[in-house]
């Protein structure tokens, strides 16, 4: 009981007050009574109660004027005090003015005991969630860490405040940036930040789905509805429930499943493919995409009504390049953690890995830092510092060199080569410079998976073609 939340009951009826301190403090709470407003302030300046459920109508001071001094700020009384009104059923319109004043719910009298424990319950995680967010912004000040985040330039600081400000909020959120940048990091750290925690953190890449099963992979499926539907599926907004669902890479999807997104995201329902009902649902939606926007709604790949929906609040994030004051920070992070994930136990970067990479321009940004800290971690002795020497051989060429075992896979291109020709000999040389590796040929070409695939497929048919 140590650390139980304190509640303060107060109420002017004996009966009722010590009923209720029976109540609430059988549900795990450590509670404190008093008999009216002005007993109930003295407990309020001496207990310093988490949340005070108090009576409407009270002698001395009823619960309005309670309300009232709790939301003084000249007071010196925590703000975060969550306050819950037990009103009769001719004060409703009261009770409910007084959640405008800053009343955080209210309870009809008799009480219902399943309402007032879900309301306690919410007032208990909405403040742990303040407390934590204020100790992140701490952190944030002294180190320059958010969550997973790390970054003490002025460009990384702006976003962390941003992020600060509209995590606890259930505002959709467009997260935009070059591939490698940490898109979906700040997406996981909004959902850290947010009441919704405890709930399922769910992100579908649209890109990597076939067109054919997106919409069943977001809105999931019946058994029967369509041909291999062997047995109902849910979608990732049921697994995302009172969570939150990062839709990536957003303008790879298919026009007609972005309507159907819509349309989710205004009603706040959706119905599987071949169901006969709609079901409610309750998800924060946040959104990335490696791609201009505007660019995208230029070239009809994204609905400008889903943009202009997700869009309430929209982050970017800047390439490494453009704040490199950050990578020794960054870099020291990912040690932290990939000695922890290796069971390593390398000391630190010498400076002459560090001089290393604040020389090289980073093209996959945050990813391509992370993929070679790891490798370096891998190689570096336990005890050691990790140097230059550690790091990959071809370290510091061009993207599609340092992949590649010599100079034989720069791509020639002589003058008089059509921009396609040019095109397909790049992807081609990529990808054997990768070891056909499509995932990582995509990010160093700057391109999402699905464009690779179909420019493959591409290239496969216009083969078959000339060989016909």
């Amino acid at each position: 009981m140590a650390n139980a939340v304190k509640v303060l009951i107060v109420e002017d009826e004996p009966h009722a007050l010590t009923g209720l301190a029976e109540l609430i403090s059988g549900w795990g709470y450590r509670t404190e009574t008093a008999v009216d407003g002005m007993d109930g302030w003295e407990k309020i300046l001496a207990w310093e109660p988490a949340i005070v459920v108090t009576d409407l109508k009270m002698p001395r001071l009823d619960g309005l004027g309670l309300l009232a001094r709790l939301a003084d700020a000249n007071n010196g009384v925590d703000s975060s005090i969550a306050v819950v009104l037990l009103t009769a059923q001719g004060t409703i319109q009261t009770a409910v003015e007084a959640m405008k004043l800053g009343a955080y719910d209210f309870v009809l009298k008799p009480v219902d005991a399943t309402r007032l424990r879900a309301i306690l319950g919410n007032a208990t995680r909405q403040r742990e969630t303040a407390i934590e967010l204020e100790v992140a912004r701490r952190r944030l000040r002294e180190t320059g860490v958010l969550g997973s985040m790390v970054g003490s330039s002025k460009s990384m600081r702006e976003i962390f405040t941003l992020i600060e400000q509209i995590a606890p909020s259930n505002v959709s959120v467009l997260i935009t940036g070059e591939s490698g940048t940490g898109k979906e990091l700040v997406a996981r750290t909004l959902h850290d930040l947010s009441p919704r925690k405890q709930r399922p953190f769910v992100a579908v890449n649209c890109a990597a789905i076939p067109e054919t099963l997106i919409e069943s992979e977001i809105f999931g499926h019946e058994k029967g509805s369509f041909t291999g539907a062997l047995e109902r599926r849910v979608g990732c907004f049921e697994l995302a429930s009172n969570g939150t669902l990062l839709l990536d890479e957003l303008a790879e999807m298919p026009i007609g499943t972005q309507a159907k997104l819509l349309r989710v995201l205004e009603e706040r329902k959706l119905r599987r493919l071949g169901a006969k009902s709609e079901i409610d649902v309750d998800v924060r939606v946040l959104a990335a995409t490696n791609r201009d926007p505007e660019q995208a709604i230029e070239q009809s790949s994204l609905r400008s009504d889903l943009f202009y929906r997700l869009n309430v609040f929209h982050i970017h994030l800047p390439p490494l390049r453009s704040h490199m004051e950050d990578l020794p920070t960054m870099a020291e992070a990912m040690l932290d953690e990939m000695n922890k994930k290796h069971g390593r136990k390398v000391s630190g970067l010498a400076p002459s890995i560090v001089d290393r990479m604040m020389a090289w321009s980073w093209p996959g940004n945050g990813r391509e830092l992370r993929n070679t800290i790891e490798r370096a971690v891998i190689l570096c002795p336990d005890g050691a510092p990790l140097d230059a020497g550690h790091l990959p051989p071809a370290f510091g060429r061009s993207p599609v060199a340092a992949h590649a075992a010599n100079d034989s896979s720069l791509v020639p291109v002589r003058v008089g080569t059509t921009v396609d020709e040019a095109e397909r000999l790049l992807i081609l040389r990529t990808l054997e410079a990768t070891g056909q590796n499509k995932t990582r040929a995509a990010e160093i070409l700057g391109v999402s998976l699905k464009t690779l695939h179909n420019k493959l497929k591409e290239y496969s048919q216009n083969r078959e073609a000339q060989s016909a």
